[in-house]
């Protein structure tokens, strides 16, 4: 059986090109031309993976990609869009999707992605999908953070930057390569913004006088784990 796709795109040109291309390499493909039928279609969890436009009308692409992953929907999702620049890319990556391909693009690359995502959901038994130290767990999927039970909110950028320090349990990152791994900065910008997250973020972990598990080491920079 061919896998299923679901193009959610409402420019014409695009969308009946990459339909085309699609189906030639012996997918299923539906379409859908603005947010909300493709949010409609997409709720039923029966796709290999959803390609979608970030600029949509009746609802944009990062409200259906929310809407989805709020509903517990974890297909593959690739995400088009003009907008470019790595805070962007960054966003739409935290939103939840699963990769990001700037407009425009080569097709060839579109369907190297998309076979790509759908191997890894093919084998996604064998990918961590909660991450967690101590009592601190991450749901990947769900995108949810909670600590002894108890669920902690945080905006996107503390959820990157625990999802961070998470995947490097127990070690040292310095502040370069919470920069680079974070914001996605080659540069030192000469700001507190390393140090107002982490002061947030351990604010929020630690709340209720939970045992700290954010910590600052001197000259070297932060470590997640159970204290010594």
């Amino acid at each position: 059986m061919s896998q299923k796709i679901l193009l959610i795109e409402d420019d014409t040109t695009t969308a009946t090109f990459v339909e085309k291309g699609l189906a030639e390499a012996g997918f299923n493909v539906e379409r859908a031309d603005n947010g909300r039928d493709g949010l409609f279609r997409a709720s039923d969890g029966s796709f290999d993976a959803i390609v979608l436009d970030r600029m949509l009308p009746g609802l944009d692409g990062m409200a259906v990609l929310a809407a989805l992953r709020a509903g517990g929907i974890h297909t593959p999702v690739i995400v088009l869009s003009a907008l470019g620049t790595p805070d962007d890319r960054v966003a739409g990556l935290t939103a939840g999707s699963d990769d990001y391909l700037v407009k425009p693009f080569a097709f060839a690359e579109l369907l190297a992605r998309l076979r790509l995502l759908m191997r890894r959901g093919d084998a996604g038994t064998a990918v961590a999908s909660v991450l967690a130290c101590a009592d601190l767990e991450m749901d990947l999927r769900a995108r949810r953070v909670r600590r002894a039970g108890r669920t902690i909110a945080l905006q996107p950028r503390e959820y990157r930057l625990l999802e961070y320090l998470l995947r490097h349990n127990g070690q040292v990152v310095t502040r370069t390569m919470l920069l680079e791994g974070v914001w996605d900065y080659h540069f030192d910008p000469g700001t507190n913004v390393i140090d107002v997250h982490i002061s947030r973020l351990r604010k929020k972990l630690d709340e209720g006088g939970a045992v700290p598990l954010l910590h600052t080491v001197r000259g070297a920079g932060y470590r997640l784990g159970a204290p010594d």
